[in-house]
């Protein structure tokens, strides 16, 4: 199969405009369109439909796209091995990640990334809310979560330590739970999944947070406002520390029951299809980030 038709295909699906993905190649529009067109004819399918006004991604199309990427990451890593890649890392990252970490962490850092890797161009999925990664067709995303799906490989950039918290003027007005079955009699703010999450105590004692038990009646999607809910005295939540360790050492944020700790496993893992070549933008991108964020990261000074 020709990879410049390959590319071209997948470089007209990202700009939707097949002429315009053809001078980024350097070719002309009648021989880009042309060039697609036998691609299509080799497949037996449309890959994109097209009329005077715009292009789109065919049914078809949008199947056979991650399919087309791979096939140039797995060229771009062969050449790589054979020492005739070229020194300067290009392409489109598709990376997901938690809104609320990348807004603390990630986007504040995209200036230098970028500048440092002029031939990159990032398109972001910043959302809390769980996703298919491989169905969605991105490269490389960040997950703050056990990992144990076998079709995907995962790299740590730090731990992900999680802790209970509330108010100053929350626990005045309630007071402050000292063993685990105390949080029953309290105003639980939950974060999506309501699944109990296990606390161990000292000399082993265990309990549970459990949003159901408490009959939590404020359940939310987003970290950022799970956290500002918090703050403003609406209850005791369970949050990660790189996302509350400001406002703990300011003071607006308390831990709750701090002999406690939670132990569901989390790590903040760099994860991506296990089919996936590691290409060089997708291994620039993760150095970078280990570099800045998981070689001494802030929050665990707090």
């Amino acid at each position: 199969m020709d990879t410049d038709s390959l590319r071209l295909f997948v470089l007209a699906a990202e700009k939707l405009n097949i002429s315009a993905a053809g001078r980024e190649l350097g070719m002309p529009p009648a021989v880009a369109s042309n060039r697609l067109a036998k691609l299509e004819q080799s497949l037996g399918s449309d890959l994109m439909h097209r009329s005077t006004r715009k292009v789109a991604l065919s049914v078809e199309g949008a199947e056979f796209l991650p399919f087309a990427r791979e096939i140039l990451a797995q060229e771009d890593a062969a050449r790589a091995a054979l020492g005739l890649s070229s020194p300067q890392v290009s392409g489109l990252l598709r990376f997901a990640a938690s809104s609320t970490f990348a807004q603390l962490y990630i986007i504040p850092l995209l200036p230098e990334f970028l500048a440092r890797y002029p031939e990159i161009k990032l398109d972001l999925k910043l959302s809390d809310t769980r996703f298919d990664l491989i169905e969605g067709s991105y490269d490389l995303a960040l997950r703050n979560s056990a990992v144990e799906d076998s079709s995907l490989k995962f790299r740590k950039l730090a731990d992900d330590t999680r802790i209970l918290c509330a108010s100053p003027d929350y626990l005045r007005r309630h007071g402050s739970p000292s063993k685990p079955s105390d949080l029953v009699n309290h105003q639980i703010i939950a974060f999506q999944d309501l699944t109990p999450k296990p606390l161990i105590g000292p000399a082993g004692t265990i309990g549970q947070f459990d949003p159901r038990a408490a009959g939590s009646r404020l359940v939310m999607d987003d970290g950022r406002s799970l956290k500002l809910a918090t703050v403003s005295g609406a209850g005791i939540s369970m949050n990660s520390l790189w996302n509350t360790h400001a406002e703990l050492k300011a003071g607006s944020l308390v831990r709750v029951l701090p002999d406690y700790e939670v132990d569901d496993r989390s790590v903040l893992w760099f994860v991506y299809p296990k089919s996936n070549v590691l290409t060089g933008k997708v291994r620039v991108f993760i150095d970078f980030l280990l570099e800045k964020i998981g070689k001494a990261p802030v929050w665990t000074s707090a």
